[in-house]
């Protein structure tokens, strides 16, 4: 009996540790991450991560392992001071030309001039879904959480706690939704004065350099894909570690709602959804649906 109990624990141990495998990452950016490009531009120190970019070049990160549903979530701190044509990315992706993405991107300015919070989604290499908004705080004095939860229901973009925007699974209605394909994390610096600041009217002043933006305290509480076997097993609400299937998960609180809505009334100053210019009328279909 008591070596069948022994076998009995060990196995709701290993049971347990898959799946805190499966489920959290709290990333120490050298050993979660690998370098893309700017290997001399970045550094990692007590977990924490420096990008650098110069006129020799920018510097990038991406995540080893790709994730299937859950929520990733960062502390980043901007390039302060005068960071026009400068851009911080920080993103999910899948690759190949149908791939899937979730952005935030954070395009500079000049002095005392604010950042555009630029957020975008591609679904089977579809995107043109940007919505921008300006921050209500100092992106650059200190270090603020942006988290990216994406879910079987929807997709929702957090800023220090608070839902900016959301993007809601309409797949049986035909429109493409981001649920197939697993994304690799990203966090990158580079300039792209041609169009980042003011549409391109102001470039990047290299007198500045070096610029530096920085993150901390990565967490991935996520699905770790494992191939296409993770598309139906990911999405599965009756295994518990699958927390992001909960129906508390599909929709925001009244609470979350009333938060967003302040912060998209006050702030947002570019919807996709608004351009009937851009589209001649003909308007992307997700946005005659309800979001939130």
């Amino acid at each position: 009996m008591a070596g069948l109990r022994v076998q009995t624990l060990i196995f709701v141990l290993v049971a347990a540790l898959a799946i805190l495998d499966r489920t959290f990452v709290e990333a120490n950016f050298d050993k979660n991450f690998i370098v893309t490009w700017g290997k001399h531009h970045i550094g990692t120190t007590n977990g924490n991560l420096r990008l650098v970019l110069d006129k020799s070049a920018g510097s990038a990160i991406r995540s080893k392992v790709a994730h299937l549903f859950g929520t990733v979530e960062m502390l980043i701190k901007l390039v302060p001071g005068n960071s026009a044509g400068t851009v911080a990315a920080y993103y999910m992706s899948s690759t190949g030309t149908a791939h899937d993405e979730i952005d935030f991107e954070f395009l500079g300015n000049s002095t005392g001039q604010p950042y555009t919070i630029h957020t975008n989604i591609f679904a089977k290499g579809k995107g043109d879904r940007e919505q921008q908004f300006k921050p209500w705080f100092n992106p650059t004095n200190g270090f603020h959480n942006y988290t990216i939860h994406w879910n079987p229901s929807e997709v929702v973009w957090f800023v220090d706690g608070t839902p900016i925007r959301v993007f809601r699974n309409y797949e049986k209605e035909g429109i493409a939704y981001p649920n197939k394909q697993g994304m690799k994390v990203f966090a990158s610096l580079w300039s792209a004065d041609d169009w980042a600041t003011q549409g391109g009217r102001v470039k990047t002043n290299w007198t500045q350099a070096p610029f530096v933006a920085e993150g901390r305290r990565y967490k991935a509480r996520t699905c770790l894909w494992q191939g296409p076997a993770s598309i139906k097993q990911c999405a599965d609400p009756t295994i518990k570690s699958n927390w992001w299937t909960s129906p508390s998960f599909s929709q925001l609180t009244r609470s979350q709602i009333d938060r967003m809505q302040k912060i998209r009334s006050g702030f947002m100053i570019y919807d996709y959804c608004k351009d009937t210019n851009r589209f001649k009328g003909v308007m992307p279909p997700e946005c005659s649906k309800r979001q939130f």
